[in-house]
C-alpha cells in the first residue's frame, strides 16, 4: 500500500482528478440523445474530464507532429476516493500508435474535434462511455450489452438500467500524457514504458483493492 500511495501522491492525482460524469445533486447521471433516429440515451461526461482529455491528448498530438517523441501515450485511472487514497475502478492505457505502426493512433488523433473515439472513453459503441451506456441506460440493442459493461454498471450505480442512473459515490477520473523516461509505481526500477506501467498499477491494484475492474493483470502476484 506505501508505495501504492507514494505513486498516486506524486502526480498528486487524488486532488487534480475531476468527476468522470455530469451528475445532478443527488448523483444522478445526466444522459444525453444520440446517434441517428430512433436516438438512444447515453451517458454525460463531465465538461472537466471532458477537458482533461483533450489536453492530455493535445500533448502527444503536439509532441508526435514535432517529432520529438517524449511521451508513448496516456495513461488514466477510475476510482472512488477512500480514507483520502485513490481507490482504483479502473486502470487503462491509451497508446501513441495505431495499427499502421508508426501512425498516430485514431483514439488519440480525434479526441481534439470528436467524441467518438476520445481516447478510449467515447461514445461509440467498443469505447467505454458507449459500452457502459448500453448497459446502463434502456433501449440499447441487446448485442452491445457486453459483460464487461454490465460488471461496471453493478459496481458503480444503484439500478441499471435506468432512465436517471444514480451513482453509489462520486466517480473521479485523472489522466496524463506519459513519458516513458520517467519512473513507475516503483522508483528505483526507473525508466518505464506506458504498456508496463499500465501492466504493473493493474498488477497491484487487483491485489489490493477488490473494487478493480480490470481482468487482465488483477490477478498478478505483487
Amino acid at each position: 500500500m506505501r508505495i501504492w500511495d507514494a505513486f498516486w501522491s506524486r502526480w498528486g492525482t487524488f486532488d487534480a482528478a475531476v468527476p468522470l460524469f455530469r451528475t445532478d445533486n443527488d448523483l444522478r447521471v445526466q444522459t444525453i440523445q444520440r446517434g441517428k433516429p430512433p436516438q438512444l440515451p447515453f451517458l454525460r461526461r463531465a465538461d472537466a474530464m471532458e477537458a482533461m482529455v483533450r489536453q492530455e491528448a493535445r500533448r502527444v498530438v503536439d509532441d508526435h507532429q514535432l517529432g520529438t517523441s517524449h511521451f508513448d501515450g496516456l495513461i488514466y485511472v477510475m476510482f472512488w476516493k477512500q480514507d483520502g487514497r485513490v481507490a482504483p475502478l479502473y486502470i487503462g492505457k491509451a497508446g501513441r500508435f495505431g495499427r499502421q505502426g508508426d501512425n498516430l493512433s485514431a483514439n488519440i488523433a480525434r479526441a481534439l474535434n470528436s467524441t467518438h473515439h476520445f481516447c478510449r472513453w467515447g461514445d461509440g459503441y467498443e469505447y467505454h462511455i458507449g459500452d457502459l451506456s448500453a448497459v446502463t441506460c434502456p433501449g440499447h440493442p441487446e448485442e452491445h450489452h457486453k459483460a464487461k459493461y454490465a460488471s461496471w454498471a453493478r459496481a458503480m450505480f444503484e439500478v441499471v438500467p435506468a432512465e436517471a442512473p444514480r451513482l453509489k459515490a462520486p466517480v473521479w477520473f485523472w489522466m496524463t500524457a506519459w513519458e516513458p523516461r520517467q519512473s513507475g509505481i516503483w522508483e528505483d526500477f526507473g525508466p518505464t514504458q506506458l504498456a508496463f506501467l499500465e501492466y504493473l498499477l493493474i498488477g497491484v491494484g487487483g491485489t489490493l483493492f477488490p473494487s478493480l475492474l480490470n481482468t487482465e493483470g488483477a490477478s498478478s502476484p505483487w
